[in-house]
């Protein structure tokens, strides 16, 4: 009788299986570590929930999830070849871009990351798929200039999904018709934070318009050339950009200036942290053994304290060597020069790990998104030492937020550093608001993770959600800011203006030569 069960019980799993599980094709593209490791939380989420999945990233992934789903890679290595040769040929190093003007930063992004990208699609791995008969039940892409790849969806028959790694920015609004006011939502890239200056407002607002031009007249095209060019019977880019059914927004009110979202932008800002696991034995000894607290610093994954310039890094040093708490410093070179009694280095760090741990006292960052959400969410003080990016803007807001400081590289001496450190590790208002941001990262009916997973799932269910898109995608832009209705009033005020002076012109002519009559009549 057990004999006859077990296969049937089998069958039954794997019919459900079959019934519930979906093909998922999940684009992560980005030439940076940061954004691939959203992508593959996300990825390796889907997966372990049952779906079978393909990414398609420059990185892959050496451990993939076993769960009940299924996880393919396609690692396009040309995507790390492009951006190390541009880099080798490029003088400046990362913490060098720190003053690049953002109009210039704005045209420059726009015309060499989309090159960089361009080798996704001629990938030999990636056209077997494509030219295959495959079909994907949702296609989700990292939005970060690389619009050809979204007509990937189309090709495939499926919804398409957008993640974007930064929250709500120029990128993601124009694509799902979500208002993005310049008076008081600044640009990532300037870093201003609200209320803004006249002359915040002003360069705000330039740059936006410099956007909305740039991309229509000049990568847009370049894109859609893209598409026609390496995938058989490409949609045009007009019918790519708006075809968007679901934005995952890695933000929160708790860790992002709270901003208007259309019905399809969903919030799922701390998706990829985990619960901590065990440290390696060393770095559980460092921590555990330091009574008066750790201090624990790393630039992220693209960018390296090991660039900084020898008068930036001996004014850290001598900093450190001055406190009585333990360092664990993210190094990338193999000997730190004048390297401290009580700095431990490391080329690596599990940091969610190590953030969990609770003799961490104070993070030395560079203020990049996942480095901030992961500070939150632990309730660990900032001190943050911003480049580009977005990452100017979330240093201010730590700053605003009153769990963090910010220090400008250009401003970075052993008076500001020590200063700076000197300030969080003793003044408790810094923890306090940490832990006050933490409490409302936390304070969710769901967790971050499961609300993807529910909003993916319900894509596929009602068949890309078209109920979710609201009517302003389908307007152009000129209605979409009622130039056409300002225009319109505009013509008849100033008809109604004309009107006006003339029958006040004639009513006076009249009364003046009625008035000449009476004179004529009394002589």
């Amino acid at each position: 009788m057990k004999t006859i069960l077990v296969p049937v019980v089998l069958l039954i799993l794997a019919i459900t299986h079959i019934g519930n599980s979906a093909k998922i094709l999940g684009l992560f593209t980005a030439p940076a570590r940061s954004h691939y490791i959203l992508g593959s939380a996300l990825m390796k989420g889907l997966a372990e929930k049952g779906h079978d999945v393909t990414v398609i990233s420059a990185y892959g992934e050496k451990q993939p999830p076993k769960g009940k789903g299924t996880y393919r890679d396609i690692v396009v290595t040309e995507i790390q070849n492009s951006i190390q040769e541009m880099l080798k040929n490029e003088k400046m190093s990362m913490v060098d871009r720190e003053n690049l003007n953002p109009f210039f930063a704005a045209l420059f992004v726009g015309h060499v990351v989309p090159k960089l990208m361009e080798p996704v699609l001629s990938n030999e791995g990636v056209q077997q798929l494509i030219h295959s008969k495959e079909k994907f039940d949702v296609v989700i892409i990292e939005q970060f200039l690389n619009d050809a790849q979204k007509a990937l969806a189309t090709h495939f028959g499926a919804p398409l999904v957008l993640l974007s790694t930064v929250g709500a920015n120029f990128w993601i609004n124009s694509l799902v018709g979500n208002p993005g006011p310049t008076s008081y939502i600044p640009a990532l890239s300037l870093g201003y934070t609200v209320p803004m200056t006249f002359r915040q407002r002003l360069s705000n607002t330039l740059l936006t318009l410099l956007n909305e031009v740039y991309y229509p007249l000049y990568v847009h095209p370049n894109e859609n050339a893209k598409i026609k060019k390496y995938i058989p019977n490409g949609p045009d880019i007009s019918d790519v950009l708006y075809n968007v059914s679901l934005v995952l927004m890695n933000s929160h009110p708790s860790t992002n200036q709270p901003v208007p979202y259309v019905p399809n932008m969903i919030d799922i800002a701390g998706f990829h942290i985990k619960p901590p696991k065990k440290l390696p034995q060393d770095l559980q000894e460092f921590l555990d053994s330091a009574k008066d607290g750790v201090i624990y610093f790393s630039m992220g994954s693209n960018l390296k304290s090991a660039d900084f310039l020898p008068e930036k890094r001996d004014a850290v040093l001598k900093t450190f060597s001055t406190l009585k708490e333990k360092i664990l410093w993210k190094w990338e070179d193999d000997v730190l020069p004048g390297q401290p009694k009580n700095v431990k280095l490391s080329k690596w760090l599990p940091q969610q790990d190590i953030l969990a741990h609770l003799n961490v006292k104070l993070f030395i960052t560079h203020g990049g998104f996942l480095s901030t959400a992961e500070t939150i969410y632990h309730g660990v003080p900032v001190l943050a030492i911003p480049i580009f990016g977005d990452q100017k803007l979330n240093a201010k807001s730590a700053v605003r937020n009153g769990f963090g400081i910010a220090l400008p590289y250009s401003e970075l001496t052993e008076e500001t550093f020590a200063k700076s450190v000197h300030e969080i590790l003793t003044n408790p208002k810094y923890k306090t608001n940490a832990k006050k941001r933490s409490e409302l990262f936390h304070d969710r009916l769901v967790g971050p993770m499961d609300t993807a997973m529910y909003w993916i799932e319900y894509v596929i269910r009602h068949k890309g959600a078209p109920h979710l898109r609201v009517a302003a995608v389908d307007l152009p832009w000129y209605k979409y800011h009622l130039l056409d209705v300002i225009g319109f009033l505009v013509l008849v005020s100033l008809g109604l203006v004309l009107v006006s002076y003339y029958v006040v012109k004639i009513v006076c002519r009249k009364l003046c030569s009625k008035q000449k009559i009476k004179k004529v009549k009394k002589h």
